[in-house]
């Protein structure tokens, strides 16, 4: 079948990632399969969808991702294709807008346990609208699922079902560390990474901190881009830590990354189930998380959890995992064993197995 992804653009993210993975496995599966970039920011990822061969739409570079145009514009995509797939909160909105007038399939995935307009009751009843338009709203997680459940007040709603996220967990394992980034070039002791994008959600805040707290030889790497990458940056200056904490931006060599790394660091808000987490799990290092909803769930008992926003527990965690080699190596093994059981395959089976039941019943 035909299958269109709407996204708000394909910058470093949870969501972006995700679409790197799935849409060329797709259309393995025998799927014509094309992606709709709201924001049309040339970015790596555009470059590894189109060298696996799939369409990818730019939307204009500058245009907001809560322009209306993008309404138009899905107008005149939509009716081409058997399956419309929308992720993000605008993306979401305007395809059921969209959809109104067209009737095509409409599925939706909620890649996130909390959003910012859930805090503001006025959207609620949009929301309510939103939700109900889907033919299916997959959740990234159970936790994802109970708190859009819990936010909509619908216990029992028959749209929802949950897919978690997945990953190529041999290409992190089996991955050789990176010959740019590692304890010669940066002349560190210790290498701590971090990968995820500068957002709201995201605490690389409580990261730097840390790193205040550590000694000298202990070096940050921090891949990703968006919109809080600034003031992070000034964090780092502020402390006098521009030495010492390296802003890579987006990468596309993250598994050599982090096998050159010694601890994987992700510090959130919330989340709803972090392809970083584990796709850091994975690659075979200790990995230490913020405890908190979306982290918690994959982590406790695997790998080790922190406070939410406590620099110094962060800090001693790190610490100790550098410094007591036994330790970090049991920590490390439970991590990949973890990781393990999210691979992608079952992933895309689950998206296969929702696209055809939705097709079937239209």
């Amino acid at each position: 079948m035909k299958i269109l992804h709407v996204i708000t653009s394909l910058r470093i993210g949870g969501a972006e990632k995700l679409m790197t993975d799935l849409l060329p496995r797709m259309q393995k599966l025998g799927h014509e399969v094309a992606i709709y970039v709201f924001q049309g920011v040339h970015t790596p990822l555009v470059d590894q969808l189109k060298n696996a061969g799939v369409h990818v739409i730019m939307g204009a570079e500058n245009e907001s991702v809560y322009s209306p145009k993008h309404i138009k514009v899905l107008k005149r995509l939509m009716p081409d294709y058997d399956i419309v797939h929308s992720h993000n909160t605008s993306p979401q909105l305007f395809v059921a807008l969209a959809n109104v007038s067209l009737h095509v399939p409409i599925i939706t995935t909620e890649h996130s346990t909390n959003n910012r307009r859930r805090k503001h009751i006025l959207f609620r009843p949009l929301d309510s609208w939103m939700y109900r338009q889907y033919d299916r709203v997959i959740c990234i997680s159970e936790p994802c699922l109970h708190n859009l459940q819990k936010y909509l007040d619908r216990s029992a709603e028959t749209n929802m079902c949950v897919i978690s996220n997945g990953i190529e967990t041999s290409r992190f394992a089996q991955a050789t560390p990176s010959s740019e980034y590692n304890h010669r070039t940066l002349g560190a002791a210790h290498i701590v990474i971090n990968v995820a994008g500068f957002r709201w959600e995201k605490d690389q805040p409580t990261i730097i901190r840390a790193m205040q707290l550590l000694p000298d030889d202990y070096h940050l790497l921090l891949v990703g881009d968006g919109e809080r990458i600034s003031d992070c940056r000034q964090l780092a200056q502020s402390l006098g830590l521009e030495q010492r904490v390296h802003f890579l931006g987006v990468r596309t060599d993250v598994p050599n990354l982090l096998k050159a790394a010694d601890v994987v660091v992700m510090c959130s808000h919330h989340e709803g189930l972090s392809l970083s987490n584990l796709e850091g799990m994975a690659a075979g290092k200790p990995f230490v998380a913020s405890d908190v909803d979306g982290l918690r769930e994959i982590v406790a008992g695997h790998g080790v959890l922190v406070p939410h926003e406590e620099a110094k527990a962060l800090a001693a965690e790190i610490e100790r995992l550098c410094k007591d080699e036994q330790y970090a190596s049991m920590v490390a093994k439970r991590c990949q064993e973890r990781a393990m059981a999210f691979d992608i395959s079952k992933m895309v089976a689950g998206y296969d197995a929702v696209y055809q039941e939705v097709k079937k019943k239209k």
